[in-house]
């Protein structure tokens, strides 16, 4: 830029635009945007086949959920535990969300396994327990 076209102040020194806090915000709001995308995906990483139901109520985000699949592993929010580990890592979540606990298990999944886990999610505080499906769509037909 030449010297003629530049504008100066009152007193003489030049007018100049500072990007730093520009970049700062726009580089929050990607960390911003990639953290809340990163959540809503958690959920449905595990290849369930869930249940269907005609009468399935969105899941909130901070309400503790255990999925079973169909082999048995057990996962916490996403992360593998074991039925052993389970209590004590559900306990402090339960508690937070008031009792409230989602399991999602996968429909051809063994039952006695979905049974101890639903057991470990009672002794962990769980009192209340949302089970996981997916809407049923109009015009199929349950097997």
């Amino acid at each position: 830029m030449s010297a003629a076209r530049r504008r100066f102040r009152e007193d003489g020194d030049a007018v100049t635009f500072d990007f730093a806090p520009m970049v700062d915000i726009v580089l929050l709001l990607l960390i911003f945007f990639f953290l809340t995308s990163n959540l809503g995906a958690r959920q449905n990483a595990l290849p369930l086949d869930l249940p269907r139901a005609s009468s399935a109520v969105q899941e909130t985000p901070d309400l503790p959920i255990v999925s079973v699949t169909r082999a048995g592993k057990v996962f916490l929010n996403g992360q593998e535990t074991t039925l052993t580990r389970l209590r004590g890592r559900l306990e402090p979540l339960a508690r937070a969300s008031g009792g409230l606990v989602g399991l999602r298990a996968d429909e051809r999944g063994n039952y006695g396994t979905v049974v101890r886990v639903m057991d470990e999610i009672k002794k962990a505080g769980g009192s209340r327990l949302a089970l996981g499906t997916q809407p049923d769509t109009a015009g199929e037909s349950a097997p």
